[in-house]
């Protein structure tokens, strides 16, 4: 079933309204676009017949005026011959050939108000036409970004999701694990020479730090005796 009952729908169909009320937009603007395309052959089919049947009443005027003057002349010839019967049947004939330009040039005239109804219609089914294109050409662009905006929303998520920090985490322990290889290399290594003096230094300094903790606390002691005598 079409969208459009008749021509007249079409044209007075305001699309943008129409599309923006649509569940799927898409589908309904391709439906347009399709209904109005074999409307319009439709109509410039007939707007072509009506064209060729003007053409055909003209040439047929044509032939009537032309021997409506033909009889015209005949009738002429005849009263200035002295035939006044022949004169009189010559009229005659002119005057049935009058009588056909005249139907004749009444079908021409509604022929042409057919021929100027066509064109009318057919600008102002173009015009719809495309209305209803540029609206599909903005929502083709409309899916295309939201496709592009869905992927990357999706791609987001992706990274978030509990099997990606997984895989991070796997990542993290093999990296301690190499950092842990790393010192486990320099287990059990005999120390060089500038290690063991700076051993040595490094005792030194935690034994004169003790002794003057040691003393410290032993004249604080004998301070507190002299007291008590």
């Amino acid at each position: 079933m079409g969208i459009f009952s008749r021509m007249s729908d079409i044209i007075s169909s305001n699309i943008n309204a129409m599309l923006d009320k649509a569940e799927d937009p898409e589908k309904m603007v391709k439906l347009m676009i399709r209904e109005m395309e074999d409307t319009l052959v439709e109509i410039k089919a007939s707007c072509a017949g009506a064209m060729a049947t003007k053409k055909r009443i003209q040439r047929e005027l044509d032939a009537a005026e032309k021997r409506a003057n033909e009889w015209a002349d005949k009738a002429q010839l005849a009263v200035d011959k002295g035939r006044e019967d022949l004169a009189r049947e010559a009229l005659m004939e002119k005057r049935r050939y009058k009588d056909k330009i005249a139907s004749l040039q009444k079908e021409l005239e509604q022929c042409d108000n057919l021929v100027a109804q066509y064109q009318s219609d057919i600008q102002k089914l173009e015009d719809k036409l495309s209305t209803a294109r540029e609206r599909q050409r903005l929502l083709v662009q409309r899916h295309i970004h939201a496709n592009r905006k869905k992927r990357a929303e999706e791609g987001i998520r992706k990274v978030d999701t509990s099997e990606a920090m997984m895989r991070f985490e796997h990542f993290e322990n093999r990296i301690e694990r190499m950092e842990a290889d790393a010192d486990l290399v320099n287990m059990g290594r005999k120390p060089s020479l500038e290690e063991e003096f700076s051993r040595l230094q490094g005792d030194e300094e935690i034994d004169r730090e003790l002794a003057e903790l040691k003393a410290s606390r032993g004249g604080g002691q004998q301070h507190s005796g002299g007291q008590s005598q």
